[in-house]
């Protein structure tokens, strides 16, 4: 169990209303990720973006929130958390109208880029002003399964509002829907946050925000290319120099009396090994559930349609999880938590592993249950032990290192995991019989599954056996990733059981 000096003080209405207006203010920025999709072919017959404008429409935002979460956290430290959290959103609802009447594709393009640093103001905003709102336990357990619902529902409803939207009104609409929530969280946040600043130099290290900048965006960029476009060494280039700038990052931080990072963080077991348990789950649950779409799509014969709804399942039950985990961090404790989370996690990924091997789509939807059973009370305890177990005047930057490692996991997991299954999809392949095939096709059909499925829709093939091998093939790659998946889960879980043994988490007290 936490340990705390006194009996804390529990939370009056004011902070339950106030975690509501923090938890909209999350699900719109969570939204904003997704909300995108079915308003990009009404955006191409209107601005006619080139392939790359459009692929920069989409991931722009999330690399520039990854890319300023860590700078936006330190800012809040030191300006004040409701102060930057305002700022945020007054900037986030300016960047929403000039995304929604934007008249070019490189101006929608400039404003998503701007929604994002402004977007980076939420997250660690919100996460440290619950830990300063909510100072007992139980109910501060409560508050960070009530933020993380809003990010889960952000992400299912984005594209359904979107949809609604879009049947009735132009494209614009999907980013206008910002400017009222954000407006009403001004208005409301004199009255129902708390400020919390560090006392530190407002000002902050400026070369400190350009290497962190220069970390975290060309690792981001690189693993995510990988999941694109399959494993390529040139992609390798932007990693290899994101983790060199890391490094003068990281030496320059030593050197300063107010680092933007304050490194001494990772000395506090506690918080080292819940980041590393953070990012190990986010890893993994990312690239299952890559797999899992191009699972139900290419192997089941899902429609897109079909796909989506069967994904919503335990898009759901995850959502309803977020809700109900504090339950289970209140009753066994932040550690056993955790230790029981993982195990749990990794039996699903071990459950998922044996489906995708018999093709079987009920067996992928229990498996499903079984990971967010173990996989969001492990996220969400680990998500307030990273912030509780930092100093309070460190909480806005330990919330965005919690955010930014989320980021991490999500583009590693992809990346990494991703290029594994590609590569035994190719092993197995090599050994079918292509040799009836155009050229073209038996190398696609060889590289990837989708490729295999559209090369058969050109030539009016379904049932093949050549394609059948493709569909096992992927099935085998999906099936072993979550082997891998189950195997290393549970060595994270002896590795966390080992450091919190030694070391109990202690949550430090923040006052209002």
């Amino acid at each position: 169990m936490t340990e705390t000096a006194s009996v804390p003080a529990k939370a009056t209405r004011r902070e339950w209303i106030g975690l509501l207006a923090l938890s909209i203010a999350c699900l719109v920025y969570s939204m904003d990720l997704s909300v995108l999709f079915l308003a990009i072919p009404s955006i191409v017959r209107e601005l006619e973006p080139s392939a790359t404008e459009l692929l920069w429409m989409n991931d722009i935002y999330g690399f520039m929130v990854a890319g300023f979460l860590v700078t936006m956290g330190g800012l809040g430290d030191r300006i004040g958390r409701r102060k930057l959290l305002m700022l945020g959103a007054a900037a986030f609802a300016a960047a929403s109208t000039f995304a929604a009447f934007s008249q070019s594709a490189g101006m929608l393009v400039f404003a998503r880029a701007l929604l994002g640093i402004a977007g980076a103001t939420i997250a660690p905003s919100t996460l440290s002003l619950i830990m300063n709102m909510f100072r007992d336990e139980a109910e501060r357990n409560r508050a960070i399964g009530v933020w993380g619902t809003a990010f889960a529902l952000g992400g299912l409803v984005g594209p359904l509002i979107g949809g609604v939207l879009l049947h009735f009104f132009h494209w614009g609409s999907v980013f206008l829907v910002n400017v009222p929530i954000m407006a009403l969280l001004i208005v409301c946040a004199p009255f129902l946050l708390p400020e919390y600043r560090s006392g530190e130099n407002p000002r902050l290290d400026l070369a400190s925000v350009v290497l962190s900048l220069a970390t975290v965006l060309p690792i981001i960029y690189g693993f995510k290319h990988i999941a694109i476009y399959g494993f390529d060494p040139l992609y390798l280039l932007p990693v290899a120099a994101g983790f060199g700038f890391g490094a003068l990052f990281v030496r320059r931080q030593r050197g300063l009396s107010e680092p933007l990072v304050d490194l001494a963080l990772f000395r506090v077991p506690a918080f080292s090994v819940s980041m590393l348990v953070n990012l190990g789950g986010v890893f993994f649950i990312f690239a299952l559930f890559l797999m899992q779409t191009q699972f139900f799509q290419l192997v089941i014969g899902l429609s897109p349609l079909e796909a989506a709804l069967w994904a919503a399942i335990p898009g759901l039950f995850f959502t309803i999880m977020s809700l109900q985990a504090y339950r289970v961090t209140n009753h066994f404790g932040p550690v056993a938590t955790v230790l029981g989370g993982l195990v749990i996690f990794a039996l699903g990924a071990a459950l998922m592993g044996f489906a995708a091997y018999a093709e079987s789509l009920a067996g992928i939807l229990f498996a499903n249950a079984v990971l967010g059973a173990g996989f969001i009370p492990v996220v969400l305890t680990t998500t307030g032990l990273i912030v509780g177990s930092a100093p309070p005047e460190r909480g806005g930057v330990a919330s965005a290192m919690s955010e930014t490692s989320a980021e991490f996991g999500g583009a590693l997991g992809v990346g990494l995991l991703g290029s594994l299954a590609t590569m035994i999809y190719r092993l197995d392949m090599a050994d079918a019989d292509l040799s009836g095939l155009p050229d073209e096709i038996a190398v696609a059909a060889s590289q990837t599954l989708a490729g295999a499925v559209d090369g058969a829709l050109e030539l009016g093939l379904s049932d093949s056996v050549w394609l059948a091998e493709a569909r096992s093939a992927f099935s085998l790659s999906y099936a072993a990733c979550s082997g891998v998946a189950a195997i290393a889960l549970i060595l994270l879980a002896l590795v966390a059981r080992h450091i919190y043994g030694n070391h109990r988490p202690r949550i430090v007290e923040a006052g209002h």
